[in-house]
């Protein structure tokens, strides 16, 4: 596929590498598979229980294999050839899935399958994370990274739509079948689609899996502190999502107007790194990515003014669209971890970020139950601001370091010095 020179930073740009292209479309497949376990469940839960409070517990417990996935088994990806990884990780969760499938299975027996399922997630995702590195030109690699955050977004967005519309259409388990499928055919595009390459060589890895040596090069290296910094202040922006249905019952609405404001940041989301990706070029993006962390909890200050459904959707989606600079910190920080960390570095930071959203919503909640929904959410707000301010200025210390502009840089990488050394 010939890309025109004005397009070859874009998406289409990322589209037009072959192995990118399968790699995308098998993170689609997965992550709609995963969307749809989770809603299938809670609907067999609260079919068999009738019990609200249980099929929330049920449904929330379904990111925990996430949080402890990461410190745990994303060391695979770096232990392992990562397309192997990738292929075996999928396979597993077709065969946990399609034991979901079998009717009449008991609800104890499907947590725990699903939450194997989950687990496995984790060192797929670090796999795939740290591969696209391998697949793209330098130039194009935060253009990639940011194409599958968005991909993310859209299958969260459509995950939560398709799957209750499948599942009324067909019944859960028939549901169940199909998401076995999406696991089977991303296995299958992975494994077509990717050239094997060896498991990368070790680089100051442990004899384990779980070795600790990811959270050494992390607490060690100022860059990387200053780029999870500016990550984890999601924990604030974030947050206002798990208070919207006692915000929506505040404006007198229904679960209907909560449901859209869940859907608000994520929306915000999208538009916001298809702006942000067709503005600004590599260097500018990292340059931007640390007054647009302070200023993606800004937002939120209006609820203070107690704003109604249509306006609180639009803050919302404000705040999804300034965080795109996720982006562009998070592909900065896969890139200058060295190669046999990688999968290591990406777990444990991944599962840190879901730690600080998990402490975010709570300290939310404690808030919303003292005040009222929509003075938690502005105060969230202004802790976001009071957090990221100090952040983002030590992030433009480093950043203007000595040591940052050859890491920063944006040549092509041979394959002896990619991922291997400080650049």
């Amino acid at each position: 596929m010939r890309v025109p020179a004005r397009y070859r930073r874009g998406f289409l740009g990322v589209l037009a590498v072959r192995e990118y292209r399968m790699l995308w479309i098998s993170q689609a497949l997965s992550e709609t598979g995963d969307q749809l376990a989770r809603v299938a469940l809670a609907v067999l839960v609260y079919a068999r229980t009738a019990s609200a409070a249980l099929t929330a517990l049920t449904y929330a417990l379904t990111y925990l294999p996430a949080l402890l996935g990461g410190p745990l088994l994303s060391g695979l990806a770096d232990r392992h050839p990562r397309r192997e990884v990738m292929v075996w990780c999928d396979l597993g969760r077709a065969v946990l899935v399609a034991a979901m499938a079998v009717p009449g299975m008991p609800l104890a027996p499907l947590c725990v399958l699903l939450f194997v399922v989950q687990l496995l997630e984790a060192p797929a995702r670090a796999a795939r994370m740290a591969v696209t590195v391998d697949l793209l030109p330098a130039d194009r690699y935060v253009t990639g990274v940011a194409f599958g955050h968005m991909t993310s977004q859209v299958t969260n967005l459509a995950g939560f739509g398709a799957g209750g519309v499948a599942i009324a259409l067909t019944g859960p388990h028939i549901a169940l079948v199909v998401d076995t499928g999406t696991f089977l055919a991303s296995a299958l595009i992975v494994g077509a689609g990717l050239r094997r390459r060896p498991a990368p060589p070790p680089d100051g890895a442990g004899p384990r899996p779980w070795s600790g040596g990811a959270a050494g090069l992390i607490l060690g290296d100022p860059r990387l502190r200053s780029l999870l910094g500016l990550a984890l202040l999601a924990g604030f922006y974030l947050a206002p999502e798990a208070l919207a249905v006692p915000y929506a019952a505040g404006l007198g609405a229904g679960p209907a107007a909560a449901g859209l404001l869940m859907t608000a940041i994520p929306a915000g989301s999208v538009i916001g790194i298809l702006v942000f990706c067709r503005l600004a070029g590599p260097e500018a993006r990292l340059r931007h990515s640390g007054p647009l962390a302070v200023l993606a909890s800004v937002p939120l200050l209006g609820f203070l003014l107690r704003p109604g459904l249509v306006l609180s959707f639009v803050l919302l989606g404000l705040v999804g669209a300034l965080m795109a600079y996720q982006v562009a910190i998070n592909a900065e920080f896969v890139r200058i971890v060295p190669e046999g960390m990688r999968g290591r570095a990406v777990g444990l930071a991944g599962s840190i970020l879901i730690a600080a959203q998990g402490a975010g919503m709570i300290f939310g909640g404690a808030l919303a139950e003292l005040l009222t929904p929509a003075t938690a959410i502005a105060t969230l707000g202004a802790a976001g601001i009071a957090f990221g301010l100090p952040l983002a200025a030590a992030f433009r210390r480093e950043r203007f370091s000595p040591s940052w502009p050859e890491r920063n840089s944006i040549r092509p990488r041979g394959p002896v010095d990619r991922g291997r050394s400080p650049s």
